[in-house]
Protein backbone atom coordinates (compact mmCIF):
# COMPACT_ATOMS: atom_id res chain seq x y z
CA UNK A 1 0.00 0.00 0.00
CA UNK A 2 1.72 3.65 -1.11
CA UNK A 3 0.28 6.72 -0.24
CA UNK A 4 1.67 10.49 -0.58
CA UNK A 5 2.19 12.57 2.30
CA UNK A 6 1.60 16.23 0.78
CA UNK A 7 -0.88 18.12 3.08
CA UNK A 8 -2.62 17.87 6.10
CA UNK A 9 -5.51 15.55 4.13
CA UNK A 10 -3.11 13.55 2.89
CA UNK A 11 -3.40 9.49 3.57
CA UNK A 12 -0.86 7.92 5.00
CA UNK A 13 -1.15 3.90 4.51
CA UNK A 14 -4.80 4.74 4.36
CA UNK A 15 -4.78 7.03 7.48
CA UNK A 16 -5.95 10.98 7.84
CA UNK A 17 -3.07 11.96 10.75
CA UNK A 18 -2.42 15.77 10.00
CA UNK A 19 0.25 15.51 12.64
CA UNK A 20 2.03 13.41 9.95
CA UNK A 21 1.39 15.94 6.99
CA UNK A 22 3.28 18.80 9.51
CA UNK A 23 6.06 16.64 9.90
CA UNK A 24 6.05 15.85 6.20
CA UNK A 25 6.40 12.22 6.19
CA UNK A 26 6.10 10.25 3.59
CA UNK A 27 4.28 6.41 3.31
CA UNK A 28 6.31 4.13 1.67
CA UNK A 29 5.52 0.60 1.41
CA UNK A 30 3.30 -1.29 4.06
CA UNK A 31 3.80 -5.13 3.91
CA UNK A 32 2.86 -7.99 5.83
CA UNK A 33 4.57 -7.08 9.39
CA UNK A 34 6.82 -4.21 7.73
CA UNK A 35 6.14 -0.71 6.84
CA UNK A 36 8.47 1.75 5.54
CA UNK A 37 8.61 5.49 5.70
CA UNK A 38 10.69 8.58 4.62
CA UNK A 39 11.45 11.67 6.89
CA UNK A 40 12.76 14.78 5.22
CA UNK A 41 14.80 16.60 6.79
CA UNK A 42 13.68 20.39 7.04
CA UNK A 43 15.34 23.15 9.03
CA UNK A 44 12.00 23.76 11.00
CA UNK A 45 12.11 20.53 12.16
CA UNK A 46 15.18 20.93 13.71
CA UNK A 47 16.86 21.29 17.79
CA UNK A 48 19.46 23.69 18.42
CA UNK A 49 22.19 22.20 17.16
CA UNK A 50 20.89 22.19 13.79
CA UNK A 51 19.86 18.33 13.71
CA UNK A 52 16.74 16.37 13.63
CA UNK A 53 14.42 17.10 16.85
CA UNK A 54 13.67 14.26 18.77
CA UNK A 55 10.45 14.91 19.00
CA UNK A 56 10.00 14.74 15.59
CA UNK A 57 12.09 11.99 14.49
CA UNK A 58 10.04 9.73 17.71
CA UNK A 59 6.63 10.77 16.00
CA UNK A 60 8.08 9.54 12.83
CA UNK A 61 8.99 6.41 14.28
CA UNK A 62 6.09 5.70 16.15
CA UNK A 63 4.05 5.97 13.21
CA UNK A 64 6.23 3.18 11.49
CA UNK A 65 5.65 1.08 13.77
CA UNK A 66 1.63 1.81 14.24
CA UNK A 67 1.82 0.65 10.79
CA UNK A 68 3.70 -2.57 11.27
CA UNK A 69 1.62 -3.08 13.83
CA UNK A 70 -2.06 -3.10 11.73
CA UNK A 71 -0.09 -4.37 8.22
CA UNK A 72 -1.93 -7.51 8.44
CA UNK A 73 -4.74 -5.80 8.62
CA UNK A 74 -5.03 -2.00 7.81
CA UNK A 75 -8.56 -2.09 9.23
CA UNK A 76 -7.18 -2.66 12.62
CA UNK A 77 -7.33 0.76 15.15
CA UNK A 78 -3.82 0.56 16.96
CA UNK A 79 -3.21 2.79 20.24
CA UNK A 80 0.45 2.96 21.53
CA UNK A 81 1.16 2.20 24.84
CA UNK A 82 4.81 1.98 25.64
CA UNK A 83 7.59 3.28 23.27
CA UNK A 84 11.36 3.54 23.76
CA UNK A 85 13.60 5.03 21.82
CA UNK A 86 17.54 5.01 21.50
CA UNK A 87 19.19 8.30 20.06
CA UNK A 88 22.58 7.05 18.64
CA UNK A 89 23.90 9.80 16.36
CA UNK A 90 22.16 13.36 14.92
CA UNK A 91 20.45 13.23 11.99
CA UNK A 92 20.86 16.02 9.81
CA UNK A 93 19.38 14.63 6.70
CA UNK A 94 16.37 12.87 5.27
CA UNK A 95 15.74 10.00 7.66
CA UNK A 96 14.58 6.36 6.07
CA UNK A 97 12.71 4.16 9.09
CA UNK A 98 12.03 0.72 8.41
CA UNK A 99 9.34 -1.15 11.17
CA UNK A 100 8.79 -4.59 11.72
CA UNK A 101 6.33 -6.11 13.98
CA UNK A 102 8.04 -8.68 15.74
CA UNK A 103 5.14 -10.48 17.60
CA UNK A 104 1.33 -10.05 17.73
CA UNK A 105 -1.36 -11.37 19.67
CA UNK A 106 -5.00 -10.81 19.62
CA UNK A 107 -4.96 -7.58 21.19
CA UNK A 108 -1.49 -6.53 21.39
CA UNK A 109 1.52 -6.28 18.98
CA UNK A 110 4.93 -5.36 19.84
CA UNK A 111 7.24 -3.48 17.28
CA UNK A 112 10.69 -2.22 16.38
CA UNK A 113 12.17 0.21 13.97
CA UNK A 114 15.81 1.64 13.06
CA UNK A 115 16.00 5.26 11.48
CA UNK A 116 18.91 5.84 9.03
CA UNK A 117 19.95 8.43 7.34
CA UNK A 118 20.84 9.23 3.75
CA UNK A 119 24.68 7.64 4.19
CA UNK A 120 22.88 4.25 5.74
CA UNK A 121 24.14 4.97 9.29
CA UNK A 122 21.97 4.05 11.77
CA UNK A 123 20.82 7.33 13.61
CA UNK A 124 18.16 5.79 16.26
CA UNK A 125 16.12 2.59 16.60
CA UNK A 126 12.69 2.21 18.86
CA UNK A 127 10.56 -0.22 20.58
CA UNK A 128 6.80 -0.59 21.10
CA UNK A 129 3.97 -2.11 22.11
CA UNK A 130 0.71 -1.01 20.81
CA UNK A 131 -3.03 -2.13 21.90
CA UNK A 132 -5.35 -3.81 18.60
CA UNK A 133 -8.80 -3.07 18.43
CA UNK A 134 -11.21 -3.71 15.76
CA UNK A 135 -12.11 -0.17 13.72
CA UNK A 136 -15.93 -0.55 14.41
Amino acid sequence: MDDSANDAGALHFGRRVPFLSTLGLKAGQMRQDEATVQLPFRPDLANSAGALHGGALMGALDFAMSAAARAHDPGVMVATIDMRTSFLRPAQQDTSIVAHCVQRGRSIAFCEARACNAAGELVATASATFKLTSAS
